[in-house]
């Protein structure tokens, strides 16, 4: 039986159905004529569909291959009224999986078309539509044949964008300037688009361009010295003292981001690529406009718009300003600081000193609105020789302060006549700055206005006293307070100061004397009208050993007078022994003498 089935011709059975009939020969030939028929389907491929079915969870499309494919409908939602007989484009995934269907994806198809129409705009520099999807930071997120392009906010205008949001749910046309393929990223522009627009534009405004031409120009960027101004793809710089004919701190102050204003052109340079424009010109200069009444002599009103270190700067009216320097705010002689009288945004009145409506300068005083206290009748009497007067320390100098006793009236007193006692070398060293001092006036010049001022004076003069207790040859206890290379400083009894020349320092024992040391030191010096004592260490101890010589010497002598009355009647003899006596004492008081000399003198070399 096994061999019977075995010999079986089975080509020559008939058979039912369709293909039925056909010899393995004829069924070759036939499927080589329906494969001619066919498509050559390559894998990852975009190929043409067209759908030939739809049901509820599948679009049936056919791309010409053995075998229909099938793609979710899900990926048709952005086509809803997709019918029978459509054409798409269609990924190629795979030709047949383990059931032998076909998988295609629009989805991938639309990913892998996207790019290429993304690679071609970039090649080509065509324009896109897209749409704005949200913003990001630093700029918009747009899609572009379904892929998300990051459009920066530098590239969305060619003026500043503040807003980005106002740009979210909108179309935009721009240009794919870069594509990252790495990341997958695109960069696009929608800025490129104006530059082209503006640039012809520009051109026009570069090539017409010249001095005192107006123009109408948009506010695109603020800074504290100005704002730039976009002229229409050309932008032109106004600084901040060519916006109004006033004094004004910021340019926000007058004006505001994105404004359209108009100005004039001032200059630009020769290449025409920086461009000065002016606001204020437009409007005719507040000089102009100054009244006749105002003149030298006259009086002004105004508010203080500036306080520098030389004097104040008031505002008239808008755009004329006079200077009141700052030795027109005070009738003293002495300077001060501006701000010590006036302070930004005061109201005052004022005199003009001078006015030079070419120049447009003015200079003002406020010292004016006031009497001259130097002019004034009750002066002499005021100030009167002797008088008794406390005034402020307003300056210091070498050789002495100058005391302010009111308002413009300005005294000096000298530095040696601060103190009957001490030797003052700075007025720093007895007062300072800012304090109170009392004084007598000493000498009054009206007409100079001059006021010689002292302090001592209001005590009487130690000195006439001093004299009869620093007498010469009087010895007191005094200490070394300072040491140079002429001499010592001494600080006597009552609060005086003596000087002890180097070679007057000396002690007994040889050694010098220091600073803090406390001797005894003889007057050897006294000068009333200087006010000056010189004394000695040295003469301390040697007039004393030469007074002792002195009175050895007296006692000798009266020794030898007494023998010589008690021996008046003795013999002769006695007389001889006595006269023998008497030599021989008076030559040991000679020769006691003598060392008492030499010691004395090598102690002063």
């Amino acid at each position: 039986m096994a061999n019977q089935l075995a010999d079986f011709d089975w080509d020559l059975v008939g058979t039912k159905g369709i293909g039925g009939g056909y010899s393995a020969e004829q069924r070759a030939q036939m499927e080589a004529l329906i494969e001619e028929t066919l498509n050559l389907v390559t894998e990852k491929q975009v190929v043409k569909g067209t759908v030939v079915g739809i049901t509820d969870r599948e679009i049936i499309l056919n791309i010409g291959f053995k075998s229909d494919g099938l793609v979710p409908t899900s990926e048709f939602r952005d086509m809803p009224d997709l019918k029978v007989g459509d054409v798409v484009d269609v990924y190629v995934e795979n030709q047949e999986d383990k059931s032998g269907q076909l998988i295609l994806s629009r989805k991938l198809a639309k990913v892998m078309t996207a790019w290429k129409n993304i690679e071609d705009a970039l090649e080509q520099d065509v324009v896109i539509d897209g749409f704005v999807k949200r913003r990001t930071k630093g700029g918009l997120i747009v899609d572009i044949y379904g892929v998300e392009a990051f459009l920066p906010g530098s590239q969305i205008d060619v003026k500043p964008i503040r807003d980005f949001d106002i740009f979210v749910g909108k179309k935009m046309e721009v240009k794919v300037v870069k594509i990252n393929h790495a990341n997958d990223n695109v960069v696009v522009s929608h800025k490129v688009l104006i530059e082209k627009d503006l640039e012809q534009q520009r051109q026009s405004i570069l090539t017409n361009l010249e001095k005192g031409q107006v123009l109408e120009g948009v506010i695109k960027n603020m800074t504290n010295f100005g704002v730039f101004i976009d002229l229409g793809g050309v932008d032109g710089l106004l600084h901040i003292t060519d916006i109004s004919w006033g004094r004004i701190n910021h340019p926000q102050e007058m004006l505001k981001l994105d404004q359209k204003i108009q100005v004039v052109v001032l200059d630009f340079d020769e290449n025409k690529k920086r461009i000065s424009l002016g606001m204020k010109q437009l409007q005719a200069h507040p000089w102009d406009a100054l009244a006749e009444t105002t003149e030298v002599g006259s009086k002004v009103k105004g508010k203080v718009v500036n306080v520098a270190d030389y004097g104040a700067f008031l505002e008239i009216t808008q755009g004329v300003e006079g200077l009141i320097h700052v030795s027109e705010m005070s009738w003293s002689q002495h300077l001060r600081n501006p701000q010590d009288f006036l302070k930004v945004g005061d109201t005052i009145e004022a005199v003009v000193l001078t006015l030079d409506r070419a120049e447009r300068k003015m200079s003002l005083g406020i010292k004016q609105l006031t009497e001259d206290p130097w002019t004034k009748q009750d002066l002499l009497a005021r100030y009167a020789i002797g008088s008794k007067h406390t005034g402020t320390v307003r300056n210091l100098t070498n050789f002495g302060l100058f005391l302010e006793l009111e308002e413009g009236i300005d005294g000096l007193v000298h530095v040696s006549d601060l103190s009957w006692t001490k030797k003052i070398k700075h007025p720093s060293e007895f007062v300072k700055v800012g304090e109170k001092l009392d004084v007598i006036v000493l000498e009054l010049d009206a007409d100079n206005r001059r006021l010689a001022l002292g302090h001592k004076q209001l005590e009487e003069n130690p000195w006439d006293t001093f004299e009869s207790i620093f007498t010469l040859g009087s010895v007191h206890k005094s200490t070394v307070v300072a040491k140079n290379d002429k001499g010592a400083t001494l600080e006597l009894p009552y609060g005086i100061e003596g000087f002890a020349p180097l070679k007057q320092l000396t002690k007994e024992d040889g050694s010098v004397a220091e600073v803090g040391e406390q001797l005894d030191f003889k007057v050897i010096e006294f000068q009333k009208e200087d006010r000056k004592i010189v004394l000695s260490h040295v003469r301390v101890y040697n007039d004393a050993k030469e007074e002792a010589v002195v009175e050895e010497k007296k006692k000798t002598a009266k020794d030898v007078q007494k023998l010589a009355d008690n021996t008046e009647k003795s013999t002769l003899g006695d007389l001889d022994a006595l006269s023998a006596l008497k030599a021989q004492m008076e030559d040991s008081a000679r020769e006691e003498a003598k060392k008492k000399l030499d010691k004395k003198a090598n102690t002063a070399e």
